[in-house]
């Protein structure tokens, strides 16, 4: 605790407000006039002086340096010392001042210190105590001095009992409220990280819908701008052929359409529902030949049966490729090829078209999600291209933990 422990946030206020009844007793003890001049206090003015400032230190408990608890405690040790050689019969109640004193130093010290007061109060109790009964020794008969020379031991072993009992009993509620504290602050990071976590899975949420309206009406859109310019241009010349791209426009109208129910109501639509991959690249493939007019060669070997989850993601990429191919590469050959060699999938799709500089494009959305696609299920992906050059994608992806 860095803060010094008051009123405010003094975490056992019941036992100020104990220190206050105890103080005052005291008090009023050394002020009113004792009717034996044998318990009168000597200097009553230094007691009631003492007394009150030991009460007014218990409202300020240092707690960040060494040195001050030190001096607080040297000082709090002074002004009972002082009570209990000048406080006359307020003497009488030095003890509960030292009880005082061990519970203070429970707040403000670790448990070598504790116990270091607890000691410190119990010698000077015994000290406090010899003193008195040498200095005002009893005048009592015989039968009686023997009954009373138990009675210093008696006290000395009671007061000892009462400072073990009380350094116990707060080590033990300290430490259950420092549990709690822990327990509370342990919820809040809980919390926090929860909160953090949502975060983070919001953020993921949002880049995979993100991620699948790019690559699934992205794709339909791109294909649709294609009929229609191709339409627009034979209009005149060949109405009949622009026909057919307008009617092929509407198609991919319509799928784009169902692409966006899809994306946006539950998005998990699964492109190859209903179908083998083989069976979704080939529909895949001829779509794109049919609409871009780009030769398109094919080849899948696959070993294993793959996880829907890599399935989907393989369709996506090549989906994603394929697209670029029509917007960017002027290309008029694409190679696809996926095989699987020792628990391995290595997709590959090569386009001749006019390539780029790696160093200059490759931040788009669409590489970008072909690249998250790969990593999320455990694959590396790499480009390899140059102007003029084409386009080569690898994805390869391990298969043997997916399959288990």
């Amino acid at each position: 605790m860095s803060r010094p422990i008051q009123i405010n946030n003094h975490p056992f206020r019941f036992l100020l407000y104990l220190e206050w009844v105890l103080l005052a007793i005291a008090v009023l003890t050394a002020a009113l006039p004792s009717p034996s001049p044998r318990f009168n206090a000597t200097f009553p003015e230094l007691t009631i002086c003492s007394l009150i400032i030991f009460g007014i230190m218990g409202l300020r408990l240092p707690t960040n340096s060494y040195f001050n608890k030190l001096i607080y405690t040297a000082c709090q040790i002074l002004l009972i010392v002082t009570t209990g050689f000048f406080g006359g019969r307020i003497a009488r109640l030095f003890p509960f001042l030292y009880i005082i004193l061990v519970t203070r130093s429970c707040l403000i010290f670790q448990l070598p210190g504790r116990l270091l007061v607890t000691m410190v109060s119990f010698s000077l109790f015994l000290l406090t105590l010899r003193y008195r009964l040498f200095k005002s020794p009893l005048s009592l008969p015989s039968h009686a001095q023997e009954r009373f020379r138990f009675f210093p031991l008696s006290l000395a072993l009671i007061f000892g009992l009462s400072l073990i009992f009380i350094l116990l009993l707060m080590n033990a509620v300290i430490s259950e409220r420092q549990s709690r504290e822990k327990l509370a602050a342990a919820n809040e990071k809980l919390r926090q990280y929860a909160l953090r976590i949502e975060n983070q899975a919001t953020l993921e949420e949002r880049n995979r819908i993100a991620r699948e309206i790019h690559d699934s009406l992205g794709h339909s859109l791109t294909a649709l701008n294609l009929q229609l310019e191709t339409a627009l241009k034979l209009w005149q010349s060949n109405p009949a052929k622009a026909q057919a791209f307008l009617a092929r426009a509407k198609e991919l109208g319509s799928k784009s359409l169902n692409d966006v129910r899809h994306s946006v109501s539950t998005m998990r639509y699964n492109p190859v529902q209903d179908q083998t991959l083989e069976q979704a690249i080939a529909s895949l493939l001829q779509d794109f030949q049919r609409s871009n007019g780009i030769s398109a060669i094919c080849l899948i070997n696959l070993e294993y049966s793959l996880p829907s989850d890599v399935i989907i993601s393989i369709y996506r990429i090549i989906q994603e490729s394929l697209t670029n191919i029509s917007k960017y590469a002027e290309a008029s050959e694409v190679k696809l090829e996926i095989t699987t060699i020792k628990g391995r999938l290595c997709l590959t799709i090569q386009d001749n078209g006019k390539g780029f500089d790696l160093m200059q494009n490759t931040t788009g959305f669409g590489l970008q999600s072909m690249r998250d696609r790969t990593l999320a299920i455990g694959g590396e992906f790499k480009i390899n291209s140059h102007p003029g050059d084409g386009c080569q994608i690898i994805v390869d992806i391990p298969l043997l933990s997916l399959i288990r």
